[in-house]
C-alpha cells in the first residue's frame, strides 16, 4: 500500500485519480445488493437472538474478490470496493432497525392497540439510512481527507488492506463460503430436522434456582471468536451473576411468595421462569444504565467532535472537485434529498410523524451523525455508543410526547419510530465513514461510493422489513428463540416514561449493579448484556473466545505473521458461520408459516418425517432417542468447534 506523505493533501491512493478502471458496473451492483440482503438479514437474525451484530465489510470484500477475481476473471479493485460498500450497508441498517422496531411487535402481541405496516417499516428504515448517508457526505473532506493522518478509521483501513492484498482473495473467500456451508448444514440438521438438539441445559438441584447449559449454535461460536475472550468473558460473567447469584438468592428467600411481575410462587419457578419474570428487568436496568454511562463518558468527545465538524465544514470548499477522487454528491442534491425524505415520512400512511417530531429527528439525527462519523474513526465502530444515543433520543421524545398529551400506545409507537430513525442514522453514518475511508485509500470515486450506499440501504431496508415480519410470525420477538434484548430494553424505557407501570425496584437493582461495575472499572455493557440474556447464550460465546485465545497464543510463539493469519482465518470462517446460520434461520422461519394438512406447519412436518420416535420398530426408536440426546448435541457442537480450529490454521494459497 502506498504511504501517505506528511501532508494529507499529498496522499497518493492505490489507484491514482487520473486512472479510470471499472467501478460501478452491473456486476458490482448486483453482487453488492446480494451481499447487502444476505448480511443484513443474517445480522438482523443474529442481533434479535443475541443482541449484537458483526461487521460485514471484510467478509463482503473477500467474497467479492473470490467471485470477481477467481470465478469471473475480472481484475478491478474498485469494483470489489463498491461491492463491499453496498454490501456492508445491510449490517448497519439491521443494527439500527432491530434495536427498536421489535418493541412495537411486542406491544401488538400483548394486545395493545398498536399498528405497524410493511410500508411504514420500510419507509422508516430506508429514510433513516438515507439521512445517515446524506448527513455524513459534507464531512468527508474534513474527516477522511484533511485528517487522514490523525483519524485512523480502523475497520475502514483494515478493509483497504484486504482489498489491496487481493491476490489472497480466492483462498480467503473459500474460508467464508466453507463456514457458511457448514453452518447451514448444521443448523438445518439441528433445528430443521431436529436430528440433534440445538440447546442443552441442566438445573442444579442442590443449588436451587441455578442452571447451566448452552445454545449449540454456529453463530454464537462465531460471535465469541470475533469478539475475543475478553468481551466474551464479560458477557459470561453477567450470566454467572444472574444464574448463580441472583436467581439462587430469589429461590432462597422468596419461598412461596408471589412477587410482581411474576404470577407464580417463587418456590414453583424453574430457573428459566425466574429469569423471565425477574432477571430480565434487572438486566434491562443494567443495559440502560450501561448505555447512558457510555454516552455520558463520551459527552466531552461528542461535544468537541460536533464543534470540530461544524468548524471544518467552512474549509471544505477548497477541495479540487476536478479530480475523480474528490467528487462528492453536491450540497444542493443533499438539501433537496433531505426535504424529499422528510416529506415522505410526513405523508406515508401509518407513520406517526408531524412537523415537531420531524424537527426532533433532524436535530438529533444530524447531531449524532456528525458525532458517529468521527467517533468510529477514533474508537472503531464496535465502540460507537449507538444504543446510548437511541436511549437518549427515546427519553427526550417520550417526555416530549407525554407532555404534549400523547402518553398512550400511539405516543409509545411514535417514540419508538423517532428512536428508530435516529438510531439508523447514527449507525449508517459510522458505516459510511468507514467505507469512504477504504475508498480514499484504494482510490475510489466518493460520489460512486455514496450512490452505492444508497443502493445498499434501499435493498437491505426492504429485505430487513420482510425479515422482521417473517421472524415475528414464526417465533415472536421476546421469545426464547428471539430474545430481542435491545428492543426489549427500548420498550422498557418508553413504557417507564409513559405509564410508570414497571417493576422499578428490579430496574433500579440493575442500574445499581451497572454503577458498581463502572466504579470497579469494568466494561458495563457486555456484562449487562450477559445479565439480560440467558446463560445458555453466553456459554457458546465464551467457548468461541477461548478458541481464539488459544490459537492466537499458540501462533504468536512462531511469529507475528502466523498470529495475524490464524486470527484473520478465524474471523472469516466465523463470519461464514454467522451468515450460514442466519440464512437457514430465515428459511426455517418461512417453513414455520407454510401450512401443511395434519400438521401445525411445514417445519413440524419435515421435523417429524426425519425422526423415528413414533416408529413401531424398536431399533428405529432407539436410534431416534440416541440422536435426540443432549450428549450427541454437545459432541456435534464440539466437532463444529474443532472445524473452527482447523480453519484458523488453513494455509493460504494463490
Amino acid at each position: 500500500m502506498k504511504k501517505a506523505n506528511s501532508n494529507a493533501n499529498e496522499f497518493k491512493p492505490f489507484i491514482s485519480a487520473d486512472k479510470i478502471i471499472p467501478e460501478m458496473t452491473f456486476t458490482s451492483i448486483l453482487l453488492g445488493i446480494i451481499l447487502a440482503v444476505v448480511f443484513g438479514a443474517a445480522n438482523a437474525y443474529l442481533g434479535l437472538k443475541v443482541g449484537m451484530t458483526v461487521s460485514a465489510s471484510i467478509p463482503a470484500a473477500v467474497i467479492s474478490m473470490g467471485l470477481i477475481r477467481v470465478i469471473l476473471k475480472r481484475d478491478s479493485i474498485l469494483e470489489n470496493n463498491l461491492v463491499q460498500t453496498i454490501g456492508s450497508a445491510g449490517e448497519s441498517l439491521a443494527a439500527g432497525a432491530i434495536f427498536t422496531l421489535p418493541a412495537i411487535f411486542m406491544w401488538i402481541k400483548e394486545g395493545k392497540d398498536a399498528h405497524i405496516s410493511f410500508l411504514a417499516i420500510a419507509v422508516v428504515t430506508i429514510a433513516g439510512g438515507l439521512l445517515g448517508i446524506l448527513f455524513m457526505i459534507p464531512l468527508r473532506t474534513a474527516l477522511i481527507v484533511k485528517e487522514h493522518e490523525t483519524i485512523p478509521y480502523p475497520e475502514g483501513t483494515a478493509c483497504a488492506e484486504v482489498l489491496i492484498a487481493g491476490e489472497t482473495g480466492g483462498s480467503a473467500a473459500s474460508i467464508v463460503f466453507s463456514g457458511l456451508g457448514i453452518a447451514s448444514i448444521y443448523k438445518f440438521f439441528s433445528e430443521g430436522l431436529t436430528i440433534f438438539p440445538q440447546s442443552v441445559s441442566f438445573s442444579i438441584k442442590k443449588y436451587k434456582g441455578s442452571a447451566i447449559g448452552g445454545d449449540l449454535l454456529p453463530a454464537l461460536l462465531g460471535v465469541g471468536y470475533i469478539c475475543g475472550l475478553k468481551i466474551a468473558s464479560y458477557m459470561f460473567a453477567g450470566g454467572v451473576l444472574a444464574w448463580f447469584v441472583l436467581m439462587p438468592l430469589l429461590s432462597l428467600f422468596g419461598g412461596n411468595a408471589i412477587i410482581a411481575p411474576g404470577s407464580t410462587p417463587i418456590s414453583q419457578c424453574d430457573p428459566f421462569l425466574l429469569w423471565k419474570n425477574y432477571i430480565k428487568y434487572i438486566g434491562a436496568g443494567a443495559v440502560a444504565a450501561g448505555g447512558i454511562i457510555s454516552l455520558a463518558k463520551s459527552t466531552p468527545l461528542i461535544i468537541r467532535t460536533f464543534v470540530d465538524n461544524i468548524a471544518s465544514l467552512k474549509n471544505t470548499s477548497s477541495s479540487d472537485n476536478s479530480l475523480r477522487t474528490n467528487r462528492d454528491l453536491s450540497i444542493k442534491f443533499i438539501g433537496i434529498a433531505v426535504v424529499v425524505i422528510c416529506a415522505v415520512l410526513l405523508l406515508t400512511p401509518g407513520l406517526p410523524f408531524n412537523i415537531p417530531t420531524l424537527i426532533l429527528i433532524l436535530v438529533f439525527g444530524f447531531f449524532f451523525a456528525t458525532v458517529s462519523s468521527r467517533m468510529v474513526g477514533l474508537v472503531g465502530s464496535s465502540n460507537n455508543p449507538v444504543s446510548g444515543m437511541a436511549i437518549a433520543t427515546l427519553l427526550v421524545s417520550s417526555f416530549a410526547l407525554k407532555e404534549a398529551g400523547n402518553a398512550g400506545i400511539s405516543g409509545m409507537v411514535a417514540a419508538i419510530m423517532i428512536g428508530t430513525v435516529v438510531c439508523i442514522i447514527a449507525a449508517i453514518a459510522g458505516d459510511t465513514s468507514q467505507d469512504l475511508k477504504t475508498g480514499y485509500i484504494v482510490g475510489a470515486t466518493p460520489r460512486t461510493q455514496q450512490i452505492g450506499e444508497f443502493i445498499g440501504v434501499i435493498a437491505s431496508g426492504l429485505a430487513i422489513t420482510g425479515v422482521l415480519y417473517l421472524l415475528d410470525k414464526a417465533w415472536g420477538f421476546g421469545s426464547k428463540e428471539l430474545a430481542a434484548p435491545q428492543a426489549g430494553l427500548m420498550k422498557v424505557v418508553v413504557e417507564g416514561v409513559m405509564s410508570n407501570n414497571l417493576p422499578w425496584t428490579l430496574v433500579f437493582i440493575g442500574i445499581s449493579i451497572a454503577v458498581v461495575f463502572e466504579i470497579l472499572g469494568l466494561p458495563v455493557l457486555p456484562i449487562a448484556i450477559g445479565l439480560y440474556l440467558p446463560i445458555t447464550t453466553s456459554t457458546p460465546i465464551v467457548l468461541g473466545g477461548l478458541v481464539r485465545y488459544f490459537v492466537e497464543k499458540r501462533a504468536a510463539k512462531k511469529n507475528e505473521e502466523a498470529k495475524e493469519e490464524v486470527v484473520t482465518n478465524g474471523i472469516l470462517y466465523s463470519s461464514g458461520l454467522i451468515a450460514g446460520e442466519g440464512l437457514v434461520g430465515i428459511i426455517l422461519a418461512i417453513f414455520q408459516i407454510i401450512p401443511v394438512k395434519g400438521y401445525s406447519n411445514f417445519a413440524e412436518y419435515i421435523a417429524l418425517q426425519s425422526r423415528f420416535a413414533n416408529s413401531s420398530n424398536s431399533t428405529l426408536r432407539f436410534i431416534s432417542n440416541i440422536f435426540a440426546s443432549d450428549i450427541l448435541g454437545i459432541i456435534t457442537f464440539l466437532l463444529l468447534t474443532l472445524s473452527l480450529v482447523a480453519f484458523c490454521h488453513k494455509k493460504k494459497h494463490n
